[in-house]
């Protein structure tokens, strides 16, 4: 048989030609199929970060209804309360890792913070979970449909956390909301986990109006005011003030942070969101939040939050934890009819460098702040949020 020669020049010139061939085809492939920072086929995280009453259950119920979304409502209820008088700051870590855990659909974290015998009645605000009222969880709920926190509360209170543990597997999307972080450090292990693809969505309201609101259910903050004030012996007057202090302050840490340099991890991952931005274009701002965290809405979601943002009357005291029927707009002006000024006025001294930065406008009588004609809330730009001068590069937005 003849045999075939081959030169040393032409076998390194083959190879040289293969290897530009993959060259070619990769990039032709990456051209159709855009590289992203995780896998095409691994979950999305999300954070809803936000402080107590800022609209954050609301916008839990914007993502635990989506049919792609398991949710989970302030699971650092769990570790704030284990212990006895706990403060803000040694938790934070406590908390971050906790988050890690339930992001990867391990329960079994849990062990630590629930009582011996315990199921899913043990975790907080377990009920408003769409998805732990649905199939594989429990069979209530189908997933297209929306679920009712009542119903579920009734049927599904049984379920083990192995059952739930199963159901998070299964989505594409976990969402957990959380209003015991006042900072973005404590996350930087999380956005830097290449098991994870994190998006923090962080919602933010007029301090007025959280004030307003914290007011109709003062006795329900108690444990947590003393957790965020480290303990300290503070006159019963001035708690509140204190409080609003610390949010509003957190607010500026963690917008400033994310926007003025971030580290680029961060980039693309935050996104902040007014209250009142939502109430007043509830589908528009929605679905921008989607598009951020790569969900899609469909007609039925659209139906609910035209449904839930345009109903009748302003909430109630007994409705202050429930996601009722209300008229959106009417709930985040609700303060200027009845919080005294003399209160408006000491809260936009207390928040005064928030309210600069996340857009609020100050009142500065009773009069004006009564005259619901005059807008409060100013227009977002391109380098809103970020304090920096007019003629410096707008910082990317996310």
């Amino acid at each position: 048989m003849p045999r075939c020669r081959v030169s040393l020049s032409t076998m390194i010139f083959l190879v040289i030609l293969q290897g530009a061939a993959v060259v070619l085809l990769c990039g032709w492939y990456l051209q159709l199929s855009p590289c992203s920072s995780a896998p095409s086929n691994s979950k999305v995280h999300v954070l809803l970060l936000s402080s107590w009453r800022s609209g954050s259950s609301f916008l839990g119920q914007v993502f635990s209804q989506h049919p792609s979304v398991f949710y989970l409502m302030e699971p650092a209820w769990h570790v704030w309360t284990k212990l006895n008088k706990p403060r803000a700051r040694v938790l934070r870590m406590a908390v971050r890792d906790l988050l890690r855990s339930l992001y990867q659909c391990d329960l079994s974290v849990m062990e630590s913070y629930l009582e011996e015998h315990y199921n899913v009645s043990s975790l907080f605000m377990w009920s408003h979970s769409r998805a732990v009222c649905s199939p594989p969880a429990c069979p209530l709920t189908p997933r297209n449909q929306f679920s009712d926190e009542t119903r579920c509360f009734q049927t599904c209170d049984a379920v083990g956390l192995q059952g739930v543990e199963e159901a998070c597997g299964t989505y594409s999307h976990v969402v957990l909301k959380e209003v015991r972080f006042f900072e973005l450090e404590s996350l930087y292990p999380l956005l830097q986990d290449p098991s994870l693809d994190l998006r923090i969505i962080h919602l933010v309201r007029d301090p007025r109006a959280v004030l307003r609101s914290r007011e109709q259910s003062a006795h329900a903050f108690v444990y947590d005011n003393a957790v965020l004030l480290e303990q300290r012996s503070i006159p019963a007057g001035e708690v509140q003030y204190e409080v609003m202090q610390e949010i509003c302050r957190s607010h500026v840490r963690i917008n400033e942070r994310a926007i003025l340099k971030p580290p680029p991890f961060l980039k693309g991952r935050y996104k902040m969101v007014r209250y009142e931005d939502v109430a007043r274009n509830p589908l528009e701002e929605i679905t921008a939040m989607y598009e951020f965290v790569g969900l899609e809405t469909t007609s039925q979601l659209e139906e609910w939050i035209y449904r839930v943002t345009h109903g009748k009357g302003k909430g109630s005291k007994t409705d202050a934890f429930k996601i009722t029927s209300r008229n959106a707009t009417n709930v985040s002006q609700a303060w200027r009819t009845v919080l005294p000024y003399s209160k408006v006025k000491r809260i936009q001294e207390v928040c005064k460098g928030a309210m600069s930065l996340l857009g609020y406008r100050t009142v500065n009588s009773e009069k004006e702040q009564k005259r619901l004609d005059i807008d409060l809330l100013v227009p977002r730009e391109p380098y809103q949020f970020s304090w920096l001068p007019a003629k410096t590069e707008h910082p990317s937005n996310s």
